[in-house]
């Protein structure tokens, strides 16, 4: 077995999830950087790990729920970027399985001889997060395992106002954002792309990264704020919907808790100019608008 150096430049950077959101635009930052790129994919005909490979990643199979398939995957690589292998069930998120499926990630990583392994998780709150319980697992589990870990943990993405608006919850629908989320009181975002800076600084940088967690976000408008934000920059009437608690309820218990401990003050706390030293060119919604949001929403909008 090849153990690599996390500083060889030949050794390629291992990204799971990399058909995802997260993963999708970390191995395309690694490989604008000059990384070579090794993808997990479940599946090597898929239609985003074809567009991965043709981007110039090496695509290797393997599945958490098979630590077996797995081994291949890690040998020789100089580093790991890993996102949680999440599992939900009828009843939400099932814990058990997640931080099984991260723990073999992270075993897999171990064994290879890997060092470094930066883990991107889910912001955290002083009431805790929806579904962070397996996250918080597979975080404990990463730093007792591997020498050099780096915990990411970002807030809603900007990109979400892309989402379909399924349940009646996120996306834009009829020209209104509905969502959980008070609407005067700031509401922490993130880029994805700067999910994939701050894990390209943490590549370049191990030591400097080593043993830290980051709580990401780029921008802190209220609901109303970015409703507005996205009509100016689309030029489409959008305005903010609070859900009522009753909507709440019906979504489920996990997404009702969410909107009390949110109107009990227990939000997310990333400290945005802080990361800002950090990370000079950190997005905010206005920077994402006019670097791509507006004129996917603009597409998006004008054809549903």
């Amino acid at each position: 077995m090849t153990t690599a150096n996390p500083a060889d430049p030949d050794s390629p950077i291992l990204v799971t999830g990399a058909t995802g959101k997260q993963g999708g635009v970390t191995a395309r930052r690694l490989l604008a950087g000059g990384w070579p790129v090794r993808a997990l994919v479940r599946d090597l005909t898929a239609p985003a790990a074809v567009e991965l490979a043709a981007a110039g990643a090496e695509l290797v199979r393997g599945d958490f729920d098979d630590p077996a398939s797995l081994r291949p995957a890690f040998d020789g690589a100089a580093a790991v970027f890993g996102i949680p292998p999440v599992a939900f069930g009828p009843a939400g998120p099932e814990t058990d399985l997640e931080a099984a499926r991260g723990r073999a990630l992270i075993d897999a990583a171990a064994a290879a001889g890997i060092e470094q392994v930066v883990f991107s998780t889910v912001a955290s709150a002083s009431a805790g997060s929806w579904g962070s319980k397996g996250k918080a697992l597979i975080e404990e589990y990463l730093r007792d395992h591997i020498a050099l870990p780096t915990v990411l943990r970002p807030v809603r993405f900007m990109t979400n106002y892309l989402a379909a608006g399924a349940r009646g919850l996120d996306g834009i629908s009829h020209g209104v954002h509905r969502h959980l989320f008070s609407p005067h009181k700031p509401m922490q975002v993130i880029a994805l792309e700067d999910i994939a800076e701050f894990a390209a600084l943490a590549f370049a940088d191990p030591a400097r990264f080593a043993g830290r967690t980051l709580e990401l976000a780029g921008d802190e408008p209220t609901p109303v704020e970015a409703a507005a934000a996205i009509a100016e920059a689309t030029g489409i009437p959008i305005r903010y919907e609070q859900l009522t608690d009753d909507e709440a309820a019906a979504l489920g218990p996990g997404i009702a808790g969410i909107k009390k401990q949110w109107e009990a003050g227990h939000r997310w706390h990333a400290d945005i100019e802080a990361l800002r030293v950090i990370h000079p060119g950190l997005r905010t919604l206005s920077d994402w608008l006019a670097e791509s949001g507006a004129a996917a929403l603009r597409a998006r909008l004008t054809s549903s």
